[in-house]
């Protein structure tokens, strides 16, 4: 009795040293979640190169990848997915990835934080040292515990195939890139889809399209109708999926109003049927139901920083090529994105804003009186640029509005 309670104080002390040793006080990595809309900018750039419908089975290519890119898709994963927040540092011949995950119900503020190395290497890359706290961890347990991982989640093929897809890395601190060779495999591109969207979800895509094709096809081709009408009409759907259900309403509305065809990335949506041309509006505008729209669908299948970059970016764009920089869009963008997360966070707010009835104001809030059709140079002379205090004070009005709002209070 007495060398089995001193082997369970030593198997309690050994626990208490290695959570010692694997928690810290501090998170490793201390950053917002938000996507900065360089980043959309280098991401377009990036699949515009080395747009997958060009490339040939077998076909070998080497692309540079800004390293504030990867920095940013790894802190939006881990942000997303994990609830933490992610780094890329790059070193001569090598890269370190670093991930802060904060521990919930311990007091006071702990964290797990883990680093990875990746070093310059031909063939698939691997793992040259990985720290869990003060702890070094064998690399080879790490890479065991993500492939295990990956195959739980049933992601096992796509894993292994983009692992052989790439030949070598090789990373550059002083012009801050990742430099990436692969060999092209078409299976890739089919792979990518069924992660981006699996037949469950095909299937409420499918349903929310056909809903809204029944309920624009007694409407005259060219006539007006309130978002609204159509939310209140779409998103009234019950039943044990309802919250997916409700996401696939969002994604059909934005490819109707966007104008994109569902079949670049639902092949068989080309056999879908085709929904009659009618104008949507919010206050009065189309271009507000479209900006509303798609960032709401953005919001609620790929997480609020990514709907608000793109809808940063997109008006900076506009400032450069196309109508002029608007912040009255960018209400309309903020107010998708803040739609979309309360379909997702809270579905009962959705609930009584659809039991109630609502209209335009009750979604988003006055528009006409913001700033818009600003030319590059004008914008930048009025308000700076993102960042600068003019440009914030007319994003906090905006969010001043959002706020006053019942559904976003």
């Amino acid at each position: 009795m007495t060398r089995l309670l001193a082997v369970l104080l030593i198997l309690l002390l050994a626990a208490g040293g290695l959570l010692i040793a694997v928690v810290d006080n501090k998170p490793l990595v201390s950053r917002s979640e938000s996507i900065s809309p360089i980043a959309v900018a280098q991401a377009r750039g990036l699949f515009s190169s080395n747009d997958p419908r060009r490339l040939q089975a077998g076909e070998a290519r080497s692309t540079a990848i800004p390293a504030a890119l990867i920095d940013e898709g790894i802190n939006y994963i881990a942000s997303r997915f994990l609830r933490g927040r992610g780094s890329l540092a790059l070193a001569e011949d090598a890269a370190e990835i670093r991930l802060s995950l904060r521990l919930p119900y311990l007091p006071g503020d702990h964290f797990l934080n883990l680093s990875g190395t990746l070093r310059e290497a031909k063939g698939e890359p691997r793992l040259a040292a990985a720290h869990l706290g003060a702890l070094p961890v064998p690399p080879a347990l790490v890479e065991f515990t993500i492939t295990h991982a990956i195959r739980l989640a049933g992601y096992e093929q796509e894993w292994q195939l983009a692992r052989k897809a790439i030949t070598s890395l090789e990373f550059d601190p002083q012009h801050q890139r990742v430099t990436v060779a692969y060999v092209w495999e078409p299976a890739l591109l089919d792979r990518a889809r069924n992660f981006a969207v699996n037949p469950q979800d095909i299937a409420r895509i499918r349903s929310a399209h056909e809903a809204l094709a029944a309920l624009l096809d007694n409407k005259a081709p060219g006539s007006r109708l309130a978002l609204p009408e159509v939310l209140k009409s779409l998103l009234n759907v019950g039943g044990e999926d309802q919250a997916q259900n409700r996401r696939a309403v969002l994604l059909a509305l934005a490819a109707y109003l966007s104008e994109k065809n569902l079949a670049h990335v639902i092949p068989e949506a080309q056999n879908w049927p085709r929904i009659r041309p009618v104008m949507l509006t919010l206050h009065g505008r189309y271009d507000s139901a479209q900006h509303f729209a798609i960032s709401s669908a953005l919001a609620a299948w790929a997480g609020e920083p990514i709907a608000d970059a793109i809808g940063v970016y997109k008006e900076m764009l506009d400032s450069r090529h196309g109508s002029g920089f608007s912040f009255a869009d960018l209400a309309a963008d903020r107010s998708g994105t803040r739609f979309g997360e309360q379909l997702t966070r809270h579905p009962e707010r959705i609930d009584h804003l659809l039991t109630s009835g609502f209209s335009d104001q009750d979604i988003a809030p006055a528009l006409n009186d913001l700033p818009e059709y600003l030319s590059e140079r004008e914008f930048q002379r009025r308000f700076g640029g993102p960042g600068k205090p003019a440009y914030q004070q007319m994003l906090d009005e905006i969010e001043r509005r959002l706020n006053k709002i019942p559904l976003y209070e």
